[in-house]
């Protein structure tokens, strides 16, 4: 991901996180302005990028904004298998327990990056 990609993906993810709201994959990929071709494939591995970044500086999820379209709200499969893979999570990719677990995320992504009801807010944006 190169840097300018970096942060205008990162922007976009504030904006959401600062209204507590999500968005599709094919609404972020257009409102980050991802390029064609391959728009979702590319958008999800940068997802996956400041997945990481942001679990290993110990911050809340801002990438939780993000959910798919046919997931019922959730994000997809990659979202849960990195967070077990990071050993954020133990359940499974679909149901009740993925559900949960995304919720918590993006209530935490919301509060900390939104600067929501628990008086959070999002570190200088300098990267």
């Amino acid at each position: 991901m190169t840097d300018d990609s970096h942060r205008t993906l990162r922007a976009c993810l504030l904006r959401l996180a600062s209204e507590r709201r999500t968005a599709t994959y094919h609404e972020l990929a257009t409102l980050a302005a991802v390029p064609p071709p391959h728009r979702i494939h590319s958008l999800t591995l940068q997802l996956e990028d400041l997945i990481r970044e942001d679990h290993a500086a110990g911050r809340p999820l801002l990438a939780a904004c993000a959910v798919g379209r046919a997931q019922n709200g959730i994000p997809g499969l990659g979202f849960f298998q990195l967070l077990r893979e990071l050993g954020r999570y133990g359940g499974g990719d679909r149901g009740a327990e993925a559900a949960a677990c995304h919720g918590a995320e993006l209530e935490a992504a919301w509060d900390y990056w939104g600067g929501g009801s628990t008086g959070g807010g999002r570190p200088s944006e300098g990267r």
